[in-house]
């Protein structure tokens, strides 16, 4: 939902990448179908559907693929105020293998401009390849420099876009320092420190500023760990079509929970265990909703509502 509406204090601003996932199955001879994605627009349709304000600063071109982000952006009610122009819009050709798990080629253009907005957001949203690619990854952390907002930041990392790993793992170190939430996968972390187990990143990691770290480990559930302690949740079970979109599922119903605990203001720092628990599960609920059908289809509020009262 564009400016002009609803209350300006309380909108969450998502910086980073909207692409076209072409995704291909297993024994498919025909074109594989298109949907849209990029992790941060995941989370920005996610934050939308389920009821928030949201603006996506992110950068697409006036041809096919960009209207068809611009009309799913739209169609969410997510507003496109901060929108950069861009030659071609990216894609990234999904390849599933037999248990829906998916497999990323990319190609990714990201060149923006450090963002002012006109109104504080009481959220900001970084990450994936918005926060490594340059040059648009120097402007992400110049419009985080500063900002009194809540940051969360998911690395969600894609290695094969990655050419100096040293250099990226150092931009993870900036924005992990930096945000407040940060949320990362299994796999994630074993790119960032092969070997190490993902409790360990995770207690390192939030030794550095933030108030919240979560590992989400796949059909082991997450992990998470506050000031107050540490946390496991077990999955949801539901019958998996794919796992696109998963952890941006999760990410969306961590911000989604702690908006609905009145948690993005001082009280974040003073989350108890029980509390991050609350918000682990919800955010389970999120993701599963969301592997249970095709592509990134984030759930509205109202299936989401739906789905934890029949499992009261």
């Amino acid at each position: 939902m564009p400016f002009g509406h609803q209350d300006l204090n309380s909108y969450a601003l998502v910086i980073g990448e909207s692409l076209i996932d072409i995704v291909s199955r297993p024994g498919e001879d025909v074109s594989a179908a298109e949907h849209v994605g990029g992790s941060p627009c995941n989370v920005a349709v996610g934050l939308s559907r389920l009821g928030r304000q949201v603006e996506f600063a992110t950068q697409f071109a006036a041809d096919r693929h960009g209207e068809m982000i611009r009309s799913h952006l739209e169609a969410s009610g997510v507003g496109t105020t901060f929108v950069t122009p861009a030659a071609r819009t990216s894609t990234a050709k999904a390849l599933l293998d037999e248990n829906g798990a998916a497999r990323y080629e990319f190609d990714i253009h990201w060149d923006i401009a450090a963002i002012a907005t006109p109104h504080l957001p009481a959220l900001i949203h970084t990450g994936s390849i918005a926060t490594f690619l340059e040059p648009g990854a120097e402007a992400v952390a110049a419009t985080l420099a500063g900002a009194s907002s809540v940051i969360s930041f998911d690395p969600n990392v894609r290695p094969g876009l990655i050419t100096d790993s040293g250099r990226a793992r150092d931009r993870i170190d900036h924005f992990v320092s930096s945000a407040d939430v940060v949320k990362a996968s299994d796999e994630d972390l074993e790119w960032y420190a092969p070997g190490v187990p993902p409790e360990e990143v995770v207690r390192d990691w939030l030794s550095r500023g933030p108030s919240v770290v979560v590992v989400t480990k796949g059909k082991e559930g997450a992990f998470g760990a506050c000031r107050d302690g540490e946390i496991e949740i077990a999955p949801h079970k539901v019958d998996v079509i794919d796992t696109v979109g998963a952890g941006d599922a999760f990410m969306t119903g961590i911000l989604d929970s702690l908006w609905s605990r009145d948690m993005l203001d001082g009280r974040l720092a003073a989350i108890t265990c029980d509390e991050l628990a609350g918000v682990l599960n919800d955010a389970a609920a999120v993701s599963a909703l969301t592997v249970a059908r095709a592509g990134a289809d984030l759930p509205t509020r109202a299936a989401r509502d739906a789905y934890v009262a029949a499992r009261a």
